[in-house]
């Protein structure tokens, strides 16, 4: 009458951590932070609270801050002090990304990694050389061949600033190719790469385009990242870049993409990295706010599920408030 097989016996307070099958730590987490090359001040992001933009000289300070959490890498984005239709700050030597890199490797033993991509640094912020008359006509879309020359030129200006790893994030045809000769042709062959392999086209981006100011001027970006319906297409854009020799591939949103993350664990032995985006962090923040979520528990328990789908890596705007808590 009874049953003989009871799961309960194995979650008491003594039994439960030994049989925990998934675990959070530190080290699985990557901390974003924004250099902004016009402002001489930290500026508090809006949409993301407890986030700033900061100045280049207080770059090394910020990733120094993100250290003492016990957290080991941060991913650097750039607000550039000039945008142009081709995006020129982005490859350039001083450019804002290049030099925070410099202080932050001679100031900090932090691993650190760079978005590699044009929508923060072109006047019309799409990822990549736009046609001529895309702004009469934006259905048209950036051109493929001549982003990825621009895109090598960003991750070897990047190499040769300190960078350990680059990240490709402009879902270019191509760019791990493209990226891995130019950093190898350099004698960069010890710079890692982490492609944003399987980037959705999502409405979870809105906070981090206000964060980077790289939202497009106009049109949308359904024609170069994925279409969020689509879960074979990742398949085949996972495969491609591990094909190419990408070190880590990344699902970009996390949450409503863990079928992918766990698809993408299945496919590869390379290290799996998700990305909880802007949107997941800001949403979590506001039903907080509104007293409906304890935030803490909830932030660990997001992570901890998309470590579960199969993640290795979590880059992740709740990095430093979590590592503070594990």
């Amino acid at each position: 009458m009874f049953p003989t097989d009871r799961p309960r016996r194995l979650r008491t307070d003594e039994l439960r951590p030994l049989v925990s099958e998934t675990t959070l730590e530190t080290t699985d987490l990557i901390a974003p932070v924004f250099v902004d090359a016009t402002t001489d001040e930290r500026v508090p992001i809006e949409s993301m609270p407890g986030h700033e933009r900061v100045p280049l000289s207080a770059a090394a300070e910020r990733v120094a801050e993100v250290r003492e959490t016990g957290v080991e890498a941060v991913i650097l984005f750039g607000i550039p002090a000039s945008k142009d239709g081709h995006g020129s700050r982005a490859f350039a030597a001083d450019g804002v990304v290049q030099e925070a890199t410099r202080r932050i490797t001679a100031e900090t033993d932090a691993t650190v990694i760079t978005d590699v991509c044009l929508c923060e640094y072109t006047d019309h912020g799409h990822c990549g050389v736009i046609e001529a008359d895309a702004r009469e006509d934006p259905t048209l879309t950036v051109r493929n061949d001549e982003t990825l020359e621009l895109l090598r030129k960003t991750a070897v200006s990047h190499a040769e600033a300190g960078a350990d790893v680059v990240a490709p994030s402009s879902m270019t045809d191509g760019m791990v190719t493209a990226i891995r000769e130019g950093l190898d042709d350099a004698g960069h062959d010890d710079v890692g790469i982490l492609s944003y392999a399987a980037k959705y086209e999502s409405s979870f981006y809105g906070p981090f385009r206000d964060a980077a100011d790289g939202a497009p001027a106009f049109g949308d970006r359904r024609h170069y990242q994925m279409d969020p319906a689509n879960a074979r297409e990742a398949r085949r854009e996972v495969r491609l870049d591990d094909q190419a020799g990408a070190d880590v591939l990344m699902v970009k949103p996390a949450l409503p993409y863990l079928d992918v993350v766990a698809a993408t664990r299945r496919e590869t032995d390379r290290p799996v990295a998700a990305y909880n985006v802007s949107g997941e962090y800001a949403m979590l923040h506001a039903a907080a706010e509104s007293g409906w979520l304890d935030l803490d528990a909830t932030a660990h328990e997001a992570l901890l599920s998309i470590k579960r789908a199969g993640a290795d890596l979590i880059v992740t705007y709740f990095a430093e408030r979590v590592a503070e808590r594990l």
